[in-house]
């Protein structure tokens, strides 16, 4: 552990961390136009050789790299929660990231330890997110049309599918407004209602209720095991 945390340094400006970096990754708030903010940012104070990378979940890369003079070294570098544990890493090209820039993306994870796949196009949640958008839209649709609870659709998946937890029990671990960030997003892309975060995603953000991180989402954690709540 000392070991580890003699490795890490603690900057409290962009111009300190990444002033002098030859590759930057960036996972600030799941949110367009903050990422914009920073991406803008980095290019006007990093080396010229400086490759950007975002750990967006969602958003492409080339909607950052627009907001840059360095497009060609702008990517996707999607890491897992919790990167400790998850060995994979999705390497994104964007319209106009070079061959270059992903070869050194995908051979930095495998140093990493990290398994890289690398997606030759952008689309909205590249793959794994966009494999499972489609089973949680699923689980909401039953929720919303009261087919059963979301604690039955989350025992259902896990050992039904076999899967470590159930899509509502992720959402929770990862943060719902991470969830609902992205959706808004698509959804203002697109103008599409059906885009639009599900009302009990929706609820529980308002509310603060955000998951594991504030003890409280679609599962209160101030117990031992979680206990569902209520809307």
């Amino acid at each position: 552990m000392k070991a580890a945390l003699d490795r890490l340094h603690f900057a409290m400006t962009l111009e300190e961390a990444a002033g002098g970096a030859d590759f930057v990754i960036e996972a600030v708030v799941e949110r367009l136009e903050e990422k914009q903010k920073v991406f803008a940012k980095l290019d006007s104070i990093c080396p010229a050789h400086s490759i950007l990378a975002t750990n967006s979940s969602y958003i492409g890369n080339s909607r950052l790299a627009a907001v840059t003079r360095r497009p060609e070294k702008v990517v996707n570098m999607h890491f897992f929660f919790p990167p400790l544990v998850m060995r994979l890493v999705e390497v994104v090209k964007g319209e106009k990231t070079s061959e270059e820039t992903v070869g050194i993306t995908a051979d930095l994870a495998r140093r990493m330890g990290r398994e890289p796949v690398v997606l030759r196009k952008e689309l909205p949640g590249f793959l794994v997110n966009r494999i499972l958008r489609a089973i949680q839209t699923e689980a909401y649709y039953l929720l919303e049309n009261r087919v059963a609870g979301f604690a039955d659709i989350d025992k259902a998946v896990e050992l039904g599918l076999n899967f470590p937890m159930g899509p509502f029990k992720l959402a929770d671990f990862s943060g719902l407004d991470v969830g609902y960030y992205s959706r808004m997003d698509r959804y203002r892309e697109t103008g599409n209602p059906a885009e639009q975060p599900p009302a009990a995603l929706r609820i529980r953000v308002e509310r603060g209720d955000l998951g594991r991180k504030t003890g409280r989402g679609f599962y209160d954690y101030s117990v031992d095991p979680p206990a569902p709540t209520e809307d």
